[in-house]
């Protein structure tokens, strides 16, 4: 007989018994289970906004996800068959687009790119009237990336002002918010601590150390809404220009145009200058890329300089006290963030875990974006 996994919104089957022994597994949703009953977000714009139950829904989806063969591309789920997804990606990426696209295609949706260089952009049309353009196509989902922040909510707003009925899910605009990559970072802490049930509890009292440049990263920002929801304290290390001291208060009031936080009782944040302090005791260290810009800025004197006070190695991990893992969300400069040696180190470096979790986690976001279909949903 058969055997069937239940994760809120979706039964998988395996091969045997039952309505779906003729495929190896077989997919069942509904719009009333407690998972889609349960998600809010029309659109994902940041972190900020979710509860530990958002969280909670997407840790679990994207572990049953991670389990199975799809994850790995050996199977399919038709779960988003003939849905359309269309990335909006207005500045480079590779790992976050392709993650996405892989995500899509590994629950059957159809995926359209969108290329600025060939696109209407070029001939004065705009943002909005390019994703006007997309949705009349019948796409159900945008995955935007822009370099200016806000531009995602903007076009979720304008669209939603047009009547669309689409979905907008932020991969990263400007210094603003990554929420897919703060989530795929919470989604690789949780199952390295709880490898067979990673949740929210799982990150509960732990100590995270974020070290690098802070200021200017959207992935710190979105890693300090999801972890410290989680009840984690997180220890930002960096020096006093790529660090100001306001970051200690980050998440003490929800950003602007949001009422309310949806959390009691967050995880706390502290600021420490130096890895000697900021190490001991901690549970997971995550570094952050230095880029070229910091020293034309003349916020770093060196990538040398950097590297000897703030760089990562296995000396500078032993401060801890006890083996921890290390994240990275990508691309590293090798030998500034972390040595080489230590990056290649597979028994501490969650660099690519980190990007095989990305396709569960997306793939989790998709299916509960395009599937719930919103209902009853505000930005």
């Amino acid at each position: 007989m058969g055997m069937a996994q239940r994760s809120g919104g979706l039964t998988l089957h395996s091969a045997g018994a039952g309505p779906n022994r003729d495929r190896p597994y077989g997919w069942h949703a509904s719009a009333a289970s407690p998972a889609l009953s349960g998600w809010s977000h029309r659109h994902v714009l940041d972190l900020a906004s979710f509860s530990v139950a958002d969280f909670t829904t997407v840790l679990e989806l994207a572990q049953r996800f991670r389990s199975l063969p799809v994850a790995s591309g050996a199977r399919k789920l038709p779960a988003l068959q003939g849905r359309l997804l269309t990335t909006l990606f207005f500045e480079p990426s590779t790992r976050t687009r392709s993650s996405f696209e892989l995500a899509a295609r590994r629950l059957s949706a159809d995926v359209q790119s969108f290329s600025p260089a060939s696109s209407a952009l070029s001939k004065g049309e705009s943002l909005l009237d390019t994703a006007r353009t997309y949705v009349a196509m019948g796409a159900e989902l945008l995955v935007v990336r822009h370099r200016c922040a806000g531009v995602p909510r903007s076009l979720a707003l304008g669209l939603e002002a047009c009547g669309a009925r689409v979905a907008v899910l932020n991969a990263g605009d400007g210094l603003h918010s990554h929420p897919s990559q703060g989530l795929l970072d919470l989604f690789t802490l949780a199952r390295h601590f709880e490898p067979t049930q990673p949740r929210p509890a799982s990150l509960q009292g732990r100590r995270i150390a974020i070290v690098g440049d802070i200021l200017h990263s959207r992935v710190a920002r979105s890693n300090l809404w999801a972890l410290t929801a989680c009840g984690a304290d997180v220890v930002l290390c960096a020096p006093a220009t790529l660090l100001p001291d306001a970051f200690a208060d980050f998440v003490q009031a929800p950003p602007p145009g949001q009422a309310l936080d949806p959390v009691v009782g967050r995880g706390r944040v502290t600021i420490s200058r130096s890895l000697e302090q900021a190490l001991p005791g901690v549970d997971a260290v995550m570094a952050l890329r230095l880029q070229k810009e910091r020293m034309q800025q003349q916020l770093v004197t060196s990538f040398a300089s950097y590297h000897r006070h703030y760089g990562l190695s296995h000396e500078r991990l032993a401060l801890c006290g006890r083996p921890v893992p290390l994240l990275h969300p990508g691309p590293v400069n090798r030998g500034v963030e972390i040595s080489g040696a230590l990056l290649d180190d597979p028994a501490i470096s969650l660099v690519e875990e980190q990007v095989r979790n990305g396709i569960p986690v997306r793939m989790a976001l998709l299916y509960l974006m395009v599937a719930s279909e919103g209902s009853g949903a505000a930005i």
